[in-house]
């Protein structure tokens, strides 16, 4: 039996990503693919829970079974697993993305958040991201590392609530080099600008400029980007942060707690 594969993404399932992913995994594996019916962008591990959602079965592109969901990423995922596919996936694999899902772009990208939704389930997990957002971007750069990454993970797995975050940058060729990187510490500044519509509101659109406030750090994914590589992530599911266990003046608070509460059931 060939290997399962369950795809998603969030720029929907009329994006020409899903379509190069899903022209490469079918190579590999059987592929049902699940995704938004429209753009999900920026929706992170955001749920629907206030609306019905619709699942539409879509003609299938080559020989992957297709649908569309009328939710995000992460509803695509469990409407898979639930009431789609009709054994559990070997795999998920999603995007590929139009644009870079590096540094803390991980938090928000609904691309991730399918990704992390399959190693929610104990699937190992994988999530693919071009660094061009244009909806017409050459994905060939793509290709090699998806056949290699997608091949070795169905071998081998991944450690339990991890997947990986993979950006590949906008080059004209095929990067020579696939490297094991940090998230680069960074921030957004400008965030949003500020109009005034005809009636005299103000009213702001999202945008922004992206610092990186470690600019020389070669472990870092925008660096590796910047210097034409592939940066590979691996991101924890697990959002406790172990060196907060350490912080020198939190037992002494909750050590105090404990006394002001013991007083107030005296």
């Amino acid at each position: 039996m060939r290997p399962l594969i369950l795809v998603s993404n969030d720029d929907s399932y009329m994006a020409r990503g899903v379509h190069a992913l899903i022209d490469r995994l079918v190579e590999i594996g059987d592929v049902v693919a699940v995704c938004p019916q429209h753009p999900q962008s920026g929706q992170s591990m955001a749920l629907t829970v206030n609306e019905p959602l619709r699942i539409t079965p879509l003609p299938d592109y080559r020989g992957a079974r297709m649908y569309h969901v009328s939710g995000t990423p992460v509803d695509c995922v469990k409407l898979a697993m639930h009431h789609i596919l009709d054994r559990r996936p070997d795999i998920v694999v999603t995007g590929i993305n139009h644009g870079s899902n590096s540094a803390v772009n991980v938090l928000y990208s609904g691309t991730m958040g399918a990704a992390m939704e399959g190693a929610a389930f104990g699937i190992p997990s994988v999530g693919f991201s071009l660094t061009d957002h244009a909806m017409d971007a050459d994905f060939s750069p793509c290709l090699p590392a998806i056949d290699l990454l997608v091949k070795a993970i169905l071998e081998n797995g991944l450690p339990q609530d991890v997947c990986l975050n993979v950006n590949v940058p906008d080059v004209d060729f095929v990067p020579r080099e696939m490297r094991l990187c940090m998230p680069c510490r960074g921030h957004w500044n400008d965030e949003y600008k500020e109009y005034t519509d005809p009636f005299g509101r103000k009213f702001y659109w999202l945008t922004g400029r992206f610092e990186n406030l470690e600019p020389d750090n070669e472990r870092t994914d925008e660096w590796a980007l910047a210097h034409g590589m592939i940066s590979v992530v691996p991101v924890s599911i697990e959002r406790s942060a172990d060196t907060c266990l350490d912080i020198d003046w939190l037992p002494a608070v909750l050590a105090r707690y404990a006394r002001l509460a013991a007083q107030a059931t005296d």
